[in-house]
């Protein structure tokens, strides 16, 4: 959620330990929308210096795992049976550190963020518990692109497991994270699946640019952001509404929109597609009620694991479609072809192209993709002696001599509603340029096409991404 008037942000939950382990970190809003929110304002006379003397700075709140989460109903739009609850997280109460983004900036500066995510964790899976929650009620928590492995702390590990066992995760992920690190957020998400969780695309419309990534994550849920309630009759709103409802179609993703403060609201949040929200309306953060209401099954949360691809482009693609031969001056019209559709603007796809080596990537292609890159959702080229910026705005991959990828030519292009990839194997001929034969597959099956984006998207390497921008 990107709106400040749900600040708080789940940066908890019980998720898999270990290798291809997820680290969530909450995205916090604003101290002024806290305020409002009614988490954080001014404590009664004393209460601030009582707490502030007990926790006089950041390392004294992770020694003492002072985190207190706090949960957002979710229900079914249509009447409003619950259906689950967004895990959201704070300091202690009267200290500099009850706001999220005062609470993180801070554990980031002395290097405890990993300590402070696990922390929430195991608050988060320890209040869920005490309050009766169990796989009948689904729990959404966030998740940012994953980082280096961090071992949990011991006194931390046996919440961590016990919540991994008995709650029903749906752990969200964003369009700006998918963007930074793609590979291992689609990596990140096969491993989530496996252990039992659902896996939602937060902020869904905050990043038009984005859209594109969301076939390649295929989520079982889509949170639509709350702008696109509040501006219903835009025209980049009906762009954002149509991508998600047709990506909802193919795939059976449920719909969810966030921020619903008024019956108006809701009225617009079902007719963009939305059967769950939540907000204002429906609840705000506060504790686990001590008496737990029914809630619906969560099944249709948790639909299936994503197929993950495994080989090259020309692999997968020539393993399900036959493939035919033909010079590379024959199939640069194709090419280029693909290439145009990452144009749009209005809806923008993810272009990916392997080239084999630095070489054939020539000032024309360099400039042609350095074009697509200005609006398109993602860029990248790969090959041998590839840099990391190839062309402007352009996401580079170097790849070994010996990379099963060096024989290949692919250009692989995903839009909200266009797919298309060629993807070609060199046949190692050593005459003129233009007369050098491949083996190909052309096609314009969007199955097929989102195969080969996922398996060119495992050499793409991750970008810095600030966690509270």
């Amino acid at each position: 959620m990107t709106d400040t008037r749900t600040p708080y942000r789940p940066a908890a939950k019980a998720l898999p330990t270990g290798a291809g382990a997820v680290r969530v970190v909450p995205r916090p809003g604003s101290i002024a929308a806290q305020a409002r929110e009614g988490a954080v304002g001014a404590p009664r006379p004393g209460r601030a210096d009582r707490a502030t003397s007990r926790f006089p700075n950041i390392d004294a709140v992770l020694d003492a795992r002072a985190i207190f989460p706090v949960f957002q109903p979710l229900v079914r739009a249509d009447d409003r049976a619950l259906v689950g609850y967004e895990a959201l997280s704070r300091g202690p109460a009267g200290t500099p550190w009850e706001s999220p983004s005062a609470l993180f900036e801070a554990a980031t500066e002395v290097g405890r963020l990993a300590e402070l995510d696990w922390a929430c964790r195991a608050r988060i899976g320890r209040a869920a518990i005490a309050a009766g929650l169990d796989r009948s009620t689904a729990l959404f928590v966030n998740a940012e692109p994953p980082a280096a492995a961090t071992p949990c702390p011991d006194d931390l590990l046996p919440a961590i497991r016990e919540a991994e066992r008995r709650l029903h995760l749906v752990v969200e992920m964003t369009e700006r994270s998918i963007a930074a690190d793609p590979a291992g957020l689609l990596t990140a998400a096969s491993t989530l699946r496996a252990a039992g969780c659902g896996i939602a695309l937060d902020d869904v419309g905050a990043i038009p640019a984005s859209l594109a990534l969301m076939p390649l994550l295929d989520p079982d849920v889509i949170k639509l952001d709350m702008h696109l309630l509040r501006h219903p009759n835009d025209l980049a709103t009906a762009r954002v509404v149509n991508s998600v409802i047709a990506q909802a179609e193919r795939s059976g993703a449920v719909i969810l929109a966030e921020g619903v403060e008024t019956a108006q609201h809701l009225a617009t949040a079902r007719t963009m597609g939305a059967s769950i929200v939540q907000g204002w309306l429906t609840g705000r953060p506060a504790p686990l009620p001590t008496e737990r209401a029914a809630s619906l099954p969560p099944e249709r949360l948790y639909r299936r694991a994503v197929e993950e691809p495994t080989g090259t482009p020309f692999e997968i693609l020539a393993a399900c479609r036959p493939a035919r031969r033909g010079t590379k001056e024959s199939l640069l019209t194709i090419s280029r072809y693909l290439e145009t559709k990452g144009l749009d603007s209005e809806e923008p796809p993810v272009v990916l192209g392997c080239f084999q080596h630095d070489r054939y990537l020539t000032p024309a292609t360099r400039r042609r993709f350095a074009q697509l890159a200005a609006s398109a959702g993602l860029v990248a080229a790969l090959g041998e002696g590839v840099a990391s910026e190839p062309a402007p705005g352009v996401r580079g991959a170097g790849l070994a001599a010996n990379d099963p990828l060096r024989d290949e030519w692919n250009v692989v292009v995903v839009g909200p509603h266009f797919a298309g990839a060629l993807v070609a194997r060199d046949l190692g001929d050593t005459g003129p340029e233009g007369e050098r034969r491949f083996d190909y597959v052309l096609t314009y099956e969007r199955s097929l096409v989102l195969k080969a984006a996922r398996a060119l998207l495992r050499w793409v390497a991750p970008v810095a991404s600030d966690p509270y921008r």
